[in-house]
């Protein structure tokens, strides 16, 4: 073994106890827990769907607290203005001029909770930092830290007081994770740990410890950018996207945007896994998490009750798979 294959098998050790230590303050929510974890590594942002008391917030907490990374949240309301996200210049009159105040976007994983209740005006102010991984303001370039994530979250059921995300925001997002209601095992665990005592808001109580820094994290990066893909697999991922173009049930498919996503995903996930190159099965794993977002559905299909899920897992059983 080389001294590059024992350093990442160290870090895939790693990411495994990050795991561990998100366990031990949110039940039931691996899934989501591999998802932000893959974002990480592919330097992308998330946005969480779930109904309200799933542990959105405190799972992006505790991932934070085990990665030894800066977080901030933001409440979006109706009233936010896009200088509350990304900073804005203040009068100085001691120095008798203006300053520039870092809004909480100059973090290394961005909390927007609720992200679809303020208007799009306030939505757009995230575009330039989820895409750029900077902020402009009057003239001036401000890098944000590295890494950054934004990790967005939204209230499937509850339409009033909210604003759709226009497409251009939802396409910048990597993976669109769904954060379902625990099963009755896992809620009885759940309350079986607030009954002993437990407090989300003091993670340190709960053992939390960080089992990773950002110099691995950037170690880790690295490592997946290295991960190979063959021609035929770089095919295969390019024709599922464009399937969803030439799907009837569609009105906007997903763009080459959303191909090249769906790859450095796949490149994470086979890298979690041990492997040097991604197979189509990597690929198929992130097809629901990186594309469902990235469809628009026809009227008359969504009248239907047909998914965006329900889409692409037949689109997943009609491309002809690379052998």
């Amino acid at each position: 073994m080389t001294d590059e294959q024992a350093t990442d098998e160290n870090l895939r050790q790693s990411f495994a106890n990050l795991r561990t230590e998100v366990g031990k303050s949110v039940v039931g929510q691996d899934a989501a827990v591999t998802g932000l974890t893959i974002a990480l590594l592919a330097g992308g942002h998330v946005l969480l769907e779930g109904v309200p008391g799933v542990a959105k917030t405190l799972l992006v907490r505790t991932l934070s607290h085990a990665l030894a990374l800066d977080t901030k949240r933001v409440q979006f309301t109706p009233d936010l203005m896009p200088g509350d996200v990304t900073g804005s210049l203040v009068y100085d009159a001691k120095a008798g001029e203006f300053e520039f105040r870092e809004g909480p976007v100059f973090t290394n994983i961005m909390l927007a909770d609720e992200i679809n209740r303020t208007p799009p005006k306030t939505q757009s102010a995230l575009l330039e930092a989820m895409e750029e991984r900077q902020v402009s303001a009057d003239g001036v370039t401000r890098a944000l830290p590295v890494p950054f994530m934004v990790a967005a979250t939204m209230n499937p059921i509850e339409y009033e007081g909210t604003y759709t995300l226009p497409e251009a925001q939802l396409d910048r997002f990597m993976l669109k994770l769904v954060l379902e209601l625990p099963e009755r095992d896992t809620e009885i665990e759940v309350l079986r740990r607030h009954a002993a005592g437990f407090n989300p808001r003091d993670l340190d109580a709960a053992g939390v410890t960080a089992v990773l820094d950002a110099q691995q994290l950037a170690l880790a990066q690295a490592a997946v950018a290295r991960v190979g893909a063959t021609a035929d697999v770089i095919g295969y991922t390019v024709d599922l996207a464009r399937a969803t173009r030439q799907s009837p049930s569609v009105k906007l498919g997903v763009s080459p945007r959303g191909s090249t996503a769906l790859l450095a995903a796949a490149k994470a996930w086979a890298w979690l896994n041990g492997f040097d190159s991604i197979t189509p099965d990597h690929v198929q794993a992130m097809v629901l998490p990186v594309l469902r977002h990235r469809i628009q559905l026809r009227p008359e299909a969504e009248l239907e009750g047909v998914s965006p899920d329900a889409i692409l897992r037949s689109i997943l059983q009609q491309v002809q798979v690379p052998l």
